[in-house]
């Protein structure tokens, strides 16, 4: 079997955070070094904020994750605060000048009842004039039509395990869409599979959720280059600021 810490551990190897190399990873860790205090929500295994102290951030910096094992990584790193829970637990009161979702995170919020109780807590968690910095993908891209057992990734984790990994869509309800991944050795056995839900919420039903929660659109994009959203942008990038 491939346990929980495997997989958290696996996740480095997959998407390695460095801001030298991923446009996306630029994009947050120049916000990031200019916010004296952070909040990451959905952190994951840490990466970023562990850059950022790593890079000489003098500032607050608190990674929050509901997943034990990627916290478990992620609390190798000295120097950062880090809270198990989901979007809806961020501290209340606590000041940040710069919230992030980062890693389409965003999306793992299916329900409305979670986009705004999620949305309502990241807002308490920023001083006013804070910023909330996040991205989903564009639905009109349509993603998850990718996601299928035709597009296989092979890989070695780091233990030097060789593993093949593939996706498979089971349903696409309005915005949410359910899939499963799969981990197993190549030509070999299936270790696990894990089932996931994703909404992708277009951006006038994003802006309109956003707004409810009082925050304002500061900076709308749909590439990482800097390119506003257009009728073929791939990703819905937000910096949203609290009144």
């Amino acid at each position: 079997m491939y346990s929980d810490a495997d997989a958290a551990a696996l996740y480095d190897v997959l998407y390695p955070w460095n801001p030298e190399t991923r446009a996306a990873n630029r994009f947050y860790f120049d916000l990031v070094m200019a916010a004296d205090s952070v909040l990451d929500v959905g952190c994951g295994t840490g990466a970023m904020l562990h850059r950022a102290r790593d890079q000489g951030h003098q500032g607050r910096l608190v990674g929050l994750d509901p997943d034990r094992p990627s916290l478990d990584r992620a609390r190798r790193r000295t120097g950062v605060e880090w809270i198990e829970g989901t979007a809806a637990d961020a501290p209340s009161g606590a000041d940040f000048a710069l919230a992030t979702m980062t890693g389409h995170a965003f999306q793992c919020l299916v329900t409305d009842h979670e986009v705004r109780s999620s949305l309502a807590a990241i807002h308490g968690a920023l001083r006013p004039g804070g910023r909330f910095a996040f991205e989903t993908r564009h639905p009109q891209a349509r993603a998850w039509e990718k996601w299928n057992p035709a597009n296989i990734s092979d890989t070695v984790d780091a233990s030097g395990r060789a593993l093949r990994i593939w996706h498979q869509v089971e349903s696409v309800v309005h915005d949410v869409v359910t899939f499963t991944e799969t981990t197993a050795e190549p030509n070999g056995p299936v270790l696990r599979v894990d089932r996931a839900h994703l909404r992708f919420l277009a951006p006038d039903s994003l802006d309109a959720f956003l707004h409810e929660a009082g925050f304002e659109i500061e900076t709308r994009l749909g590439a990482w280059d800097n390119t506003p959203v257009t009728p073929t942008s791939t990703e819905i990038i937000t910096i949203a600021t609290r009144n």
